[in-house]
């Protein structure tokens, strides 16, 4: 690989597409594969170039918002199956499932109960 393949990156052209990749929601690895280098050479030039770090994190930060703010609209919009991510993720100590684990000594069967877990202070 030759050496100062970064300068390339930190054109316009280039920015854009790495913008492109982020808001595509590629992973580093990814786009590292992309631009052919190793994902441990893309978080050098991340580290060292802000140009580079600032395309690919605001870009993923804009998309975040995006899909969070639609995630919340779903929500509120009646999807009851965004309601419960939404839960699970923000309310975890009301709307986590509980597991449960018996293990019987002279038995080789082991029993997994999910029960939902109870806010005892609730009502």
């Amino acid at each position: 690989m030759a050496k100062g393949k970064y300068k390339e990156w930190l054109e316009d052209d280039k920015l854009i597409l790495l913008r492109g990749w982020a808001r595509n929601g590629l992973t580093d690895a990814q786009i590292a594969h992309n631009i052919g280098i190793n994902v441990a050479t893309l978080y050098t030039w991340k580290n060292k170039y802000c140009e580079i770090d600032n395309a690919l994190k605001e870009t993923k930060e804009i998309v975040d918002y995006e899909v969070e703010n639609a995630l919340y609209e779903s929500a509120l919009s009646g999807n009851v199956t965004a309601q419960i991510f939404w839960l699970k993720n923000r309310r975890p100590d009301r709307w986590r499932e509980k597991r449960e684990v018996e293990v019987n000594p002279d038995d080789k069967a082991v029993n997994v109960v999910i029960l939902p877990e109870v806010d005892k202070n609730a009502d």
